[in-house]
Order: C-alpha cells, then structure tokens, then sequence
C-alpha cells in the first residue's frame, strides 16, 4: 500500500511539473560545431529525460555483460550446494532406515558435491557406523577435530567409539577435552560424572554436580539429590578408617536428603556412637517419616546398647505411630514383641499384614512365631512353605537388578541415584496343593476333600440303528434325549496351604489306634 501511495505521490509531482513548464513558454538554444539547435522549454526537459534513461540503460546493459560469468558461476554453484544438500538430506534418511548401501553412496555423493562440510563429514560418519565400519567413523570424527565449528561433534563421536570398544580411559579423554571447549556440553559432563563415580571419587563427583548446576543443566531439586548421594557415599566409604569426616558427610546427606535412608541410617548409627542419642533419633524419625524402611527401625531399636526386649519394643510402636500403622512399622513391632516373647502383641501386629496375600518377611516372620510360641510343629513349616510363594518384599532396584544393599550408581548403566525402594516384579507363584506334602503337613490337620455336587447326573445312550436293510427307518427322528445340565465346580473356601484359625483344638491321631 506504501508503495502505492510513494507512486502516485511521484506521479503527481510529475503532472505539476510538466504543467508548470507548459505555463512557461520560452526557448532552449544550442549551438554546436556551425550547427543551431533551437527548441522549447518543455521539449528539451523531455530530450534530457530521455537520454538518461537511456545512458543508465546502457550502463545497466554493461554491467550485466560484465557480471555475466560471475552469475554464471554462483548460478553453477548454487545448483552444486542444492544437490549436496539434498544427497545429504537423504543420506540421513538411509542412516535412519538403517540403509548402509544407500548411506555411503549419498555420503560419497555429498563429499564430492559439497567437499569437507560439517554436514558432509557428520554423514560419512553415521554412514561407516551403519556400515558397521569402526575405522571409517573414527577417521570422519577425527576429520571434525580440525575445524573448530565441529571439535566438539568429532569429540563426541569419538567417545562413543571408544566405549563401543571399551576403551574407558579414551572415553574419559575425550569428555575431559569436551568439557574444557565446551562446558555445557550435557554428555561430556555426564560422561565425566560417570567416570568419577565408578573411580569412587566422590568429592569430584561433587564439584561436577556444583559445576552442571551452576550452569543451568541441573534443576534445584535434582542437584540438592545428588549432593545428597554422593555425600551419602562418600560417607559410607569413609566410615570404617575415617568415623568423623563419614558422620560430618551424614549428617549433610540428611541435612539435603532427609529421606535418604542410607544417610540417615549411617547418621543415626555413628551419633550413637558417640552417645548423641536424640541427633541420632531425631534423624532417624525424620526419615522414617518420609520412607518407613527395615534399615531406619533397626538403628532406632538399638540406640542405646543394653536395653531390655521391652524397651525396643516402646521404641517400635513409637515408629508404628509415627508411620501410621504402615507395614514396615507393624513388622518392626512383630520382631521387637516376638525378640521379648510379647507373641499376643507380635500377633496383633502381624494380623491386619494377614489379610491379603502376605509378604515374604510376613511369612517368615509368622514362622519364628509359630516356632517360638508352640515349638516345631506343622503350623512353622507351613508358614516357610507358604514363604516360597509369596510376593516378594520390597527391595532396592536399579535397572533390573534387585538388592539387599544401597549403592550411589547403577550397576549396569553407572546412572546416579538409581536405586529406588520398592517391590519388584512378582515371580511365578506355584500353584496350590490339594494333597498332603510330607513336609509341610501337619499330623493333627485332616486332610480336607473337594465337595462334590448333590445330584449325579446320567446321561442315556442314542438309539443305535439296526444294520439290516429290512426294516425301514422311521418317518419322523426320534427325540434327542435332554442335554444334561452343567453343574458348578466348588473349590475350598481357602487355600490348601492357609492355617487358617481354630476354633477348638483337636485330638492328635494316633497310627496305632
């Protein structure tokens, strides 16, 4: 619209211009060599016009013949670089279909088209990985490291290759050199908190995590954690030769990670120690309160050295409270009431666990019980038996695996703070017996039978036909004798292997009468 207005602004101009010549008549006289040209005003304004634009045609006209081949030359270029790209375009598209014949071919095509370019080199390189030729990618990767626009890519193409082939110290070279070109490169810094993780060197772990959340890599919350972990660690490690730095690493795990288990429980156990029983305690009850786990109510129960059954098992129904009656808090009771030979309280404790299908620890808790209170009998080895089939209990998990033990990294994958606290996947659960185990029976338990339905039910042959040809086959079929009905299958109200509750003792059996 601007330029609408910007030509009819000139436009106007003009019109006002050749106007105002027209209202003032007067002559133009040019003499030149004996020669006597005499025109108008206005007529000799428009000669003037016109043999400018026609100069700046001409010059225009020159330029272009003069620029020719350098237009020819960029316009060759320019179809080079489009058929470059569009060869690397569809290299990539191979590599991802995970196509090595087509990749290297597109990866040839685009070298020779668009020479040595970041792209090209990036191309050649995913091309020999596909190809599954090793060599040819660490060539193309180290072909990045002479420009500085691609150091860091053939950097990390490099580390990859070099853990391909396990060659850990390579790797950790490789990402030292990353981060010092690059430090907010986030697999070169995590490249080298790995590496100092699995070397134990967790205090330059720590100064890694300080460095990745000052840059920005890490959120508050992510990077308060993994002080917290490697703290933790660091603290473990140190507390058999070093009790004093462990407890100040502890305790600061804690400070950062209240519910960090293995802080606390590290914490508690070191100040109590020391005799600093209530530090120790009120570490403990914090992170209990937030993770209820078997490891906090040991170190709870045992603060004080010397104390009475009964006292451990104040301190357990302390912890139940405090968990809201959770399971972890209810077992720490049942162990602390059957350790003092409390069984109606051990009972009590265990018997909301009992409602479902009972854990592992339950079951085998359950046992000692049985054991402890009525000695060796049936209703003991049953509760093992029923210990092969239950879930199992929680347990620290990172990747797959499954431990008794906390540890700062994974196992498989060296990722910190891995491990989590929960149940793992239930195993196949054996199917439940209806007949009698020499093991796990009891001599004064009947064995009980399968109830059977209340009517019989007959069903009556068809009628055979004779074979003789004699006799004709009836005008109208016979009718189909009624279809018996199906009858419901009644399994027992409870598992075979369930003790279930008695209500009256009965009379031990005795093989001779």
């Amino acid at each position: 619209m601007w330029r609408a207005l910007v030509f009819l602004g000139l436009l106007c101009v003009a019109a006002f211009g050749a106007v105002w010549l027209a209202d003032r008549p007067g002559t133009v006289l040019v003499t030149f060599g004996g020669y006597e040209l005499q025109t108008s005003v206005a007529v000799a304004t428009i000669a003037l016009v016109a043999l400018a634009l026609a100069l700046a045609l001409l010059w225009a006209g020159i330029t272009a013949l003069l620029r020719l081949p350098s237009r020819l030359t960029f316009a060759s270029r320019a179809r080079r670089r489009a058929r470059g790209y569009q060869a690397v375009s569809r290299g990539m598209v191979a590599v991802g279909a995970g196509d090595p014949i087509a990749a290297r071919r597109y990866a040839s095509e685009a070298e020779r088209l668009l020479g040595r370019e970041a792209l090209t080199l990036l191309l050649k390189a995913q091309a020999a990985q596909v190809s599954g030729n090793r060599a040819a990618a660490e060539a193309a990767f180290t072909e990045m490291m002479d420009e500085d626009e691609t150091r860091v890519l053939g950097l990390r193409g490099l580390f990859v290759e070099a853990r391909r082939r396990g060659d850990a110290d390579a790797a950790r070279e490789y990402a030292g050199e990353a981060i010092r070109i690059a430090p907010a490169a986030t697999w070169a810094s995590d490249a080298v908190l790995e590496a100092r993780c699995a070397d134990r060197d967790w205090r330059g772990a720590l100064e890694s995590v300080e460095r990745r959340a000052s840059l920005g890599l890490l959120d508050k919350p992510t990077a308060r954690r993994h002080r917290a972990v490697l703290l933790a660690a660091d603290a473990l490690d140190r507390a058999e030769h070093d009790p004093e730095r462990a407890l100040a690493s502890a305790q600061d795990a804690a400070r950062l990670a209240p519910g960090l288990v293995p802080a606390a429980a590290l914490a508690g156990r070191l100040l109590s120690r020391k005799g600093d029983l209530r530090r120790a305690a009120k570490i403990i009850e914090a992170a209990w309160r937030i993770q209820p786990h078997p490891d906090l109510a040991e170190v709870y129960l045992n603060l004080r050295r010397g104390d009475s059954g009964l006292d451990r098992l104040k301190r357990a129904e302390t912890l139940s409270r405090m968990s809201q009656g959770s399971a972890e808090g209810r077992l720490a009771v049942a162990r602390a009431a059957l350790e003092s030979r409390e069984f109606g309280r051990a009972r009590d404790a265990l018997e909301p666990l009992l409602a479902e299908r009972p854990s592992m620890r339950v079951c085998l808790l359950m046992s000692d019980l049985e054991q402890a209170e009525h000695g060796a009998t049936g209703r003991g080895r049953e509760w093992l038996a029923r210990a092969t089939r239950a879930p199992r209990d929680p347990a620290w998990i990172a990747d797959g695996i499954v431990s008794d033990q906390w540890a700062p990294i994974s196992p498989v994958t060296g990722r910190l703070d891995a491990f989590v606290w929960q149940a793992p996947p239930d195993v196949l659960v054996a199917p439940e017996l209806t007949m009698s185990d020499d093991v796990t029976a009891d001599l004064d338990d009947e064995p009980r039978a399968l109830p059977v339905a209340d009517e019989a039910t007959t069903v009556s042959p068809a009628p055979v036909e004779p074979v003789g040809g004699g006799a004709e086959p009836p005008s109208e079929a016979a009718p189909e004798p009624p279809k018996p009905k199906p009858q419901p299958v009644v399994f027992p109200a409870g598992p075979p292997d369930d003790p279930g509750l008695r209500d009256e003792p009965t009379t031990r059996r005795s093989f001779f009468g």
